[in-house]
């Protein structure tokens, strides 16, 4: 396994949920951690922790990030980008506005920061990226315009998994159902307490940045409930 000692990762989406569950975990670990969200003042409270303004949404944003991150800790090891939406979008019913949202920050927005990375994880020889998909992203449910990107999403990360192996860079697609975080708060299909909870999913995260390069792992299927599963 990697150590994690002197390894720096940047997490989207980090001020809540998963994205804050996930950077809390690698601090303890002994990872550094430049933590993107828009409103940094939300941010985890600890001496390796670097919180930086970050839209997903914004065309700039993925390499001002980049550049502070390197400026502040000299090099980058691994990418987790876990800042999502999911407006409802059927296929019969739903607005432009908020599909066309979905693919700027779902899909675009973790393209556009593995890209401005993309030299600092070559780098360092054993670079990481994580994305965090959905089961939505393996098989449709009812919001079909959310398991479009999610579906976009997983190909994103096998083509940068095959596109950059022979760097050293290792792409995974980490793809959970229900998750107890304020976006599934209006679920009633699960219960919030028999959802995957966000410390499960941030342990998952650890384990896949400490992985070496001869064990990869392109994707991992979570779930809290039997149905739904491929």
């Amino acid at each position: 396994m990697l150590a994690t000692s002197g390894r720096v990762i940047m997490v989207s989406g980090a001020s809540r949920g998963i994205g804050a569950a996930v950077c809390t975990r690698l601090l303890e670990a002994g990872f550094k951690v430049s933590g993107g969200m828009r409103s940094p003042k939300t941010a985890v409270e600890h001496p390796n922790f670097l919180p930086c303004t970050y839209d997903a949404e914004s065309l700039e944003a993925a390499s001002s990030w980049v550049q502070t991150t390197v400026e502040h800790f000299g090099r980058i090891d691994a990418v987790v980008n876990i800042a999502g939406i999911n407006p409802r979008v059927t296929v019969e019913h739903g607005d432009e506005d908020k599909l066309d949202q979905m693919w700027r920050v779902n899909v675009k927005g973790p393209l556009r920061l593995v890209r401005a990375a993309l030299p600092h994880l070559k780098a360092v020889g054993t670079g990481r990226v994580i994305n965090l998909a959905s089961l939505a992203g393996k098989r449709v449910g009812t919001n079909v315009g959310y398991a479009m990107t999610k579906f976009a999403l997983v190909a994103l990360t096998h083509g940068i998994r095959q596109e950059f192996w022979n760097d050293g860079i290792r792409a995974c697609a980490v793809c959970p159902g229900y998750v107890a975080t304020d976006m599934t708060a209006h679920e009633t299909e699960v219960a919030a307490p028999d959802m995957t909870q966000p410390e499960d999913l941030a342990e998952i995260v650890e384990t896949v940045l400490r992985l070496p390069n001869s064990a990869s792992l392109s994707e991992i299927l979570i779930n809290c409930r039997k149905e739904g599963m491929l």
